[in-house]
C-alpha cells in the first residue's frame, strides 16, 4: 500500500515536497516513481528513482525543478517541487515497480491514491 502526502494550495515560484510511505516491508527492492495527470489529461511520467536511490531520472519538463529521493529505512519517497508553475498543476501519484525501473506507467504496479497539487498564478 502506498500512501502520498504532502499536496496543497502554493503560489506560483513557490515549493511543496510530497511524501509517498510504503507499508511494504520489500520497500527497498521497488524503483518508485511520480506521475501526475492534469484535468482532462493523460497521466504522464515525472521523475524516477532507482531501489537504491543511486540513479534517478526527470522528465524534461519538471528537470531542475523537481528532485526524487527516497529513504529505505523508512519506506519513503519523496518528490521536492521548487520553482512550481500553473501548469503543475494535477493529482501527483507515487507507484511502485519490481522491475527495477521505469518510466510507463505499465511498468508499476502499486500506485497510491494520488494528492492535489495545486498552483495559482
Amino acid at each position: 500500500q502506498l500512501v502520498e502526502s504532502g499536496g496543497g494550495l502554493v503560489q506560483a515560484g513557490g515549493s511543496l515536497r510530497l511524501s509517498c510511505a510504503a507499508s511494504e516491508g520489500s520497500f527497498r527492492r521497488y524503483a518508485m516513481g511520480w506521475f501526475r495527470q492534469a484535468p482532462g489529461k493523460e497521466r504522464e511520467f515525472v521523475a524516477v528513482i532507482n531501489w537504491s536511490g543511486g540513479i534517478t531520472y526527470y522528465a524534461d519538463s519538471v528537470k531542475g525543478r523537481f528532485t526524487i529521493s527516497r529513504d529505505n529505512a523508512k519506506n519513503t519517497v519523496y518528490l521536492q517541487m521548487n520553482s512550481l508553475k500553473p501548469e503543475d498543476t494535477a493529482v501527483y501519484y507515487c507507484a511502485a515497480s519490481s522491475t527495477g525501473w521505469g518510466r510507463n506507467s505499465y511498468e508499476f504496479e502499486y500506485w497510491g491514491q494520488g494528492t492535489q497539487v495545486t498552483v495559482s498564478s
